[in-house]
């Protein structure tokens, strides 16, 4: 069985595109920005953090990789309609907090919730955007609830929308996987 990351990078690259479009939502350590540059190569990879720390550490991944189509952005991902960046051929995010940083600085619903909608408007038709969610703490609990709720929600002749959890691990983390078949409902 695949564990999450994996999942969330198989599922991108079904649909992957070398001279794509990609955002990566919560840039965190830059594993998945690294991941999104090396499927686009002759592509556009945006890179969302609020913290300096993630902006330092995914530079020093890139530049260790020799990997030079990435826009890293120091800013929250709800605002990432601010940018130039026009319809994506994919996105991800992996919500919670930065790894071996201070746990306090998460993932906030207000703000993944603005953001996750802004992604779901900028998918071109055949794109997909995959949602890690981590309910191991109280505002990752509540962030999935939100989500769980909203993508349910979505026009399922606009969205696909599948849920990745093991079911028998209580506090695991999830994903979310929303794939774009449609631009409008037609009649």
């Amino acid at each position: 069985m695949e564990r999450i990351t994996e999942f969330t990078h198989r599922i991108i690259s079904e649909c992957a595109k070398s001279d794509g479009v990609y955002v990566d939502f919560t840039m965190g350590g830059g594993n998945d920005t690294l991941f999104l540059c090396r499927l686009a190569p002759e592509g556009r990879v945006f890179s969302f953090d609020i913290q300096p720390a993630a902006l330092t550490a995914t530079e020093q991944l890139l530049s260790q990789n020799g990997v030079s189509n990435a826009t890293l952005i120091l800013d929250s991902h709800a605002n990432v309609k601010n940018y130039d960046i026009g319809r994506i051929d994919g996105g991800m995010f992996n919500l919670g907090y930065l790894p071996k940083s201070d746990k306090k600085v998460t993932t906030l619903r207000e703000s993944t919730f603005k953001a996750v909608t802004a992604a779901l408007d900028m998918l071109k038709v055949g794109a997909v955007l995959t949602v890690a969610v981590y309910p191991g703490h109280e505002e990752g609990r509540l962030e999935g609830e939100m989500l769980f709720d909203f993508l349910s929600s979505l026009d399922k002749y606009i969205f696909n929308v599948i849920y990745y959890r093991y079911i028998n691990h209580p506090g695991s983390a999830f994903v979310f996987a929303i794939e774009r078949f449609r631009d409008t409902c037609e009649a």
